[in-house]
């Protein structure tokens, strides 16, 4: 018997098939369905965010899509606030939730809660900087591993950014990075987690589906989408919403920044990047159970990962 209440987090880099896979979970289990998408969270943003259509959300209705308008900012705190409460009142119907998306960082919110960080501190971070020009990074390395030896035998001695905001944090704080960071994983939730990912066995074919998809996206009417967001509402090139994979690119070719005919290679291969970033974060800081997204049997083979959960709760 588990202490908790179960929940289920599906993840993976996009284009790997994760709308699909929870649309089938959700046909055969007890699963009510949470978003965790940094851009489905803007209404009107529909075509560029991939975000499924009203007759998919009507029969599978998804928590926290169309929460803001593209003018404002959504934090990983506000996603964290959010998705506890759905957590909680999909539990108390007796159903499982079932978090569904690609942005990793709200994972590890959720998961790991968010540590109390300082702010960065120019004049702190001038005299590491110098230090390191001095004696050179491995030297700082070696001071960090005699106040926060935790946080540097996970880095390497020559990662300059990530030693320097570890030092910065100690000098600052007068506690270590690690001691921080604890102090923000005791605050996870009370729920018996299922991490799922969805990784390709064949980073080639991933790359082809991110073409197509975003090649779709034009075909449905992308530049159109961007054109009337640009009309209905104040915008600019730094806000988060413009600042999405696609909505950028296009964004860029409207105001003749780029090359018309450099728009699709331009958010192809930004897509590209994204899906880097989030394989790099599954495996090397979320770590779920992984799955072959490309296998024609994954939807299969995750169902019987689930009720195997179920059956031993």
């Amino acid at each position: 018997m588990t202490a908790h209440p179960p929940a289920i987090l599906l993840m993976g880099p996009t284009a790997s098939g994760k709308t699909a896979v929870a649309l089938w979970l959700a046909e055969r289990f007890p699963v009510e369905l949470v978003s965790v998408d940094s851009a489905q969270v803007f209404r009107d943003m529909d075509v560029g965010t991939a975000k499924p259509d009203a007759a998919t959300l009507a029969r599978f209705p998804h928590r926290l899509i169309d929460l803001i308008s593209p003018e404002e900012a959504y934090s990983a705190a506000r996603f964290r606030a959010d998705a506890l409460a759905a957590l909680r009142e999909i539990a108390a119907r007796g159903r499982i939730p079932l978090l569904v998306g690609g942005t990793m960082l709200y994972y590890k919110a959720l998961l790991d809660g968010l540590a109390e960080l300082p702010q960065a501190d120019p004049a702190v971070r001038a005299a590491i900087d110098a230090q390191a020009a001095a004696r050179g990074w491995p030297a700082v390395h070696a001071e960090l591993a005699r106040v926060d030896p935790a946080t540097a035998a996970r880095l390497h001695a020559t990662d300059a950014q990530r030693l320097q905001r570890a030092l910065e944090i100690f000098r600052i704080a007068g506690r270590p990075m690690s001691e921080l960071l604890a102090a923000g994983r005791r605050h996870r939730p009370p729920y018996d987690f299922l991490s799922l990912g969805l990784l390709p066995a064949d980073r080639a074919a991933l790359h082809a589906r991110i073409a197509r998809r975003f090649d779709a996206m034009l075909l449905a009417g992308l530049e159109d989408e961007v054109a009337r967001l640009r009309g209905k509402y104040v915008l600019s090139p730094e806000l988060p919403s413009m600042r999405c994979v696609g909505y950028r690119q296009v964004w860029e070719a409207q105001d003749g920044l780029i090359p018309r005919g450099e728009m699709r290679d331009r958010g192809i291969y930004a897509t590209r990047q994204l899906a880097k970033r989030q394989i790099t974060w599954m495996t090397n800081t979320l770590r779920p159970e992984t799955f072959d997204c490309l296998a024609g049997d994954v939807c299969e083979r995750i169902g019987r990962r689930v009720e195997a959960m179920l059956s031993a709760a």
